[in-house]
């Protein structure tokens, strides 16, 4: 099976070049980890901890969003603390040669903070925030209601033991 017309097909009809994925090095990586610990650090206060000019950091960070590489500054906030006690993993089937369609249609959805196109028994994997079980209720029936839905399986979160999506570089 020729997989190249597929990943065309995941990255939105188009080829990924090799432009796209350029070198990145150790002071990128630095201000990578730099920004990930604190998105709110001013350009002098990373220069002057990695002992570079800030012109050098202003320009590095530019590239690095112009690469795509820096995607969004945000803060985490506790789901809990702003009304959202309840989490939950659903597992989608949905018909194959509308995934995609099904996936951008989920991503349109409030609640839901990931969609992930997955390997296995089920096409799908999404992670949802709710206020309560009624707000899941309805998140599901929705779900089900959505054309080239097939089946979902729904696992609810009874403890966050770790949620971390910064990634540590080295």
């Amino acid at each position: 099976m020729d997989v190249k017309p597929l990943m065309e097909t995941r990255l939105g009809g188009r080829k990924l070049e090799k432009s796209e994925v350029k070198a990145i090095d150790e002071i990128d990586l630095q201000i990578i980890n730099l920004l990930q610990e604190d998105s709110r650090l001013s350009f002098n206060k990373i220069a002057r901890e990695l002992g570079i000019s800030v012109g050098t950091a202003y320009n590095r960070i530019r590239s690095l969003e112009e690469k795509g590489v820096l995607k969004a500054y945000t803060v985490i906030v506790d789901p809990v603390k702003v009304g959202y006690s309840l989490t939950a993993i659903t597992l989608i089937q949905a018909e194959g040669k509308h995934l995609t369609d099904v996936e951008k249609e989920i991503s349109r959805i409030e609640n839901v903070i990931a969609v992930y196109d997955i390997t296995g028994d089920y096409d799908i994997a999404v992670i949802a925030r709710f206020k309560d079980r009624f707000d899941m209720n309805n998140f599901i029936k929705g779900l089900l209601a959505m054309p080239y839905v097939k089946r979902t399986v729904t696992n609810v979160i009874l403890n966050i033991v770790k949620e971390d999506f910064r990634i540590k570089l080295p």
